[in-house]
């Protein structure tokens, strides 16, 4: 599966989020400067073209919705990330994750708990 430009991003959450949307709304839900029309309907027809995102024709307008879940689509960058930056292997992912200054203490623990609650089932 493709990844998503930092200019899909936003757009596919909306789609996500909504489900099913017309490109007036997710330009509504945009924050300022609003884009043009054009622009976002070109991003939700690359969006279409790389299987994300379907359409429902009402005359020459189009309802769009989302093809793939938001959570089909992050289990499928997530295994590449895996494998294009942790030769696939999860300790490597941890070791780089607890080594982070960003990681607090509280969410240590947490990822802790979660280890051991795997280690029980």
């Amino acid at each position: 599966m493709e990844r998503l430009t930092r200019a899909e991003e936003p757009v596919m959450h909306i789609i996500w989020s909504k489900q099913k949307v017309f490109v007036k709304d997710i330009i509504e839900l945009l924050p300022e400067p609003k884009p043009p029309y054009n622009t976002i309907s070109s991003l939700v027809r690359i969006l279409e073209t790389k299987g994300l995102v379907g359409h429902e024709a009402y005359g020459k307008t189009h309802m769009y919705y989302p093809k793939v879940s938001k959570n089909e689509y992050r289990r499928s960058i997530f295994s590449g990330m895996m494998s294009d930056y942790f030769d696939g292997s999860y300790e490597s992912l941890m070791s780089f994750i607890v080594s982070s200054k960003d990681l607090s203490a509280e969410e240590a623990k947490k990822l802790k708990d979660i280890i051991n609650k795997k280690d029980h089932e």
